[in-house]
């Protein structure tokens, strides 16, 4: 907590509070942040769907979520439209709840980690520009709070645990099934630990599959948006947009940029990294395997379903429609003869099966027979407490509970990399249509040169991630 930062001069009215949060942040804000203590000054760097701003015209998400907390002192995303909107936002509401109101713009991102004043960082971006921002971030001396997926690469994985490391800032990454707002999850792994479905044999993760699109033209960019910058480390190509008629309930444009980023390759990972960050992450973490050294083995493609062409080396080759898998079933070993089975084909969530029975869990129920026998024989007391390693709460105030304490947060980025490598392995394995095999205590794909080169890719020039 650096000496520039600011202090709360008064408590947080209540009429305020309920304009800057939704209900369930307002009720899990602890003493600590209501009291007049100091508030760390944060900078956000990417201000789209996920920061806080919705197609229905909520403001609801992370930049909401760290207003709670803190005091937003910048704003910085390529497109102008929305850093602009987000610093009329934020303004008003912090000038509403008596808090500073001079919110600095900043096309570019490093001018705001260049500012002493600012303690932390919220980072908001498509998946391939995360690794890159946050390593900067670290080394100017800031904690970070980064949505998931973390990294684009295996490559990148390492070097985001090196830095984080290096530097011992705090870092959050955006999994938030993780805390109290998905209890189903924690209560899932409670039972396991107690033994109640035995030794756990098998998982099938369902994940949803990506959406696919027609051939999408391309177009003038539009007014604010720096598009080069957008790109970064990928490669220089067309923008390209067309009107979503397919499905009138969707919000969202057919396009290579903002929020369908997610179904090409050279942003993302598609629903094996978008959803499988959530739900890989609780299956490893249910089973005991995101800890140094370990992983899956082995990871086998049975159903690998792209809607456009891939070439020999796992490369799309329509340049116009949306390429990450739309549907795919992939089976992952794990030591002591546990399997997952990853998939499109399956019911959104994890079903969990041992030798004493199987539960079914998603971010809406907890179902089985285990689930019932607890009306007769609860788990102990503290049992979901001690798989969160203390009182459960939302994923920013633990956040922020631990910049005060330089504890390590929930949502790791040790714990995080060992399960999204899984997804990236998933996506080497569907893109090559071949099963991969891993050596987890030396990170590396072996026997398959092609595959193991994949673990990285070359980054335009002016935009690599130093590492």
């Amino acid at each position: 907590m650096n000496k520039s930062r600011r202090k709360l001069c008064q408590l947080m009215a209540t009429g305020a509070a309920s304009l800057l949060t939704p209900w369930p942040l307002r009720r899990a804000v602890s003493d600590d942040f209501r009291s007049p203590n100091e508030r760390p000054v944060v900078g956000c760097i990417g201000t789209g769907s996920r920061w806080g701003f919705r197609e229905d015209g909520m403001f609801k998400g992370v930049g909401s979520f760290a207003m709670e907390f803190g005091d937003v002192a910048a704003v910085s995303d390529v497109d102008a439209n929305r850093m602009n909107a987000a610093a009329l936002k934020v303004r008003d509401l912090q000038a509403e709840a008596g808090r500073p109101s001079d919110v600095a713009k900043e096309a570019d991102y490093r001018k705001v980690l260049d500012r002493d004043d600012i303690d932390l960082v919220t980072i908001v971006t498509p998946d391939h520009w995360h690794t890159k921002i946050a390593i900067e971030a670290l080394r100017a001396g800031k904690d970070v709070y980064c949505e998931k997926p973390l990294t684009l690469t295996i490559e990148e994985s390492k070097q985001i645990r090196k830095a984080v490391e290096e530097t011992g800032r705090v870092f959050q990454v955006g999994t938030q099934q993780r805390t109290e707002s998905s209890q189903g999850f924690l209560k899932a792994i409670a039972m396991v630990r107690d033994g109640r479905l035995g030794k756990i044999h098998s998982i099938k993760i369902g994940i949803n599959g990506a959406p696919v699109s027609d051939s999408i033209p391309k177009v003038d960019v539009p007014d604010g948006l720096h598009w080069e910058r957008w790109l970064g480390q990928a490669p220089l190509v067309d923008y390209r947009w067309s009107p979503k008629t397919r499905d009138a309930k969707q919000y969202w444009n057919y396009t290579n940029c903002h929020y369908d980023f997610r179904w090409w390759y050279a942003y993302s990972g598609g629903k094996m990294t978008d959803w499988g960050a959530h739900h890989v992450d609780i299956a490893q973490w249910l089973i005991n395997q995101n800890g140094d050294g370990q992983g899956p083995t082995r990871i086998e493609p049975v159903v690998a379903n792209h809607p456009v062409p891939l070439n020999e080396r796992g490369e799309p080759t329509d340049p116009t429609r949306y390429n990450t898998a739309d549907r795919f079933v992939v089976h992952v070993d794990f030591p002591n003869d546990t399997q997952f089975r990853i998939g499109s084909e399956f019911r959104n969530g994890l079903l969990v099966e041992g030798t004493k029975g199987r539960i079914f869990v998603n971010r809406g129920a907890l179902e089985g027979s285990p689930v019932e026998d607890m009306k007769s024989n609860p788990l102990p007391d503290g049992a979901v407490e001690a798989v969160y390693g203390g009182e459960p709460t939302t994923h920013m105030a633990n956040f922020m509970q631990c910049v005060k304490s330089r504890k390590t947060p929930i949502s790791d980025v040790a714990s995080h990399v060992r399960a999204i490598n899984t997804c990236h392995l998933g996506n080497i394995a569907l893109r090559l249509n071949r099963t991969v095999k891993w050596d987890a205590a030396r990170e590396e794909i072996i026997g398959d040169e092609l595959a193991r080169n994949m673990q990285g890719r070359e980054q335009r020039k002016g935009y690599e991630t130093d590492a």
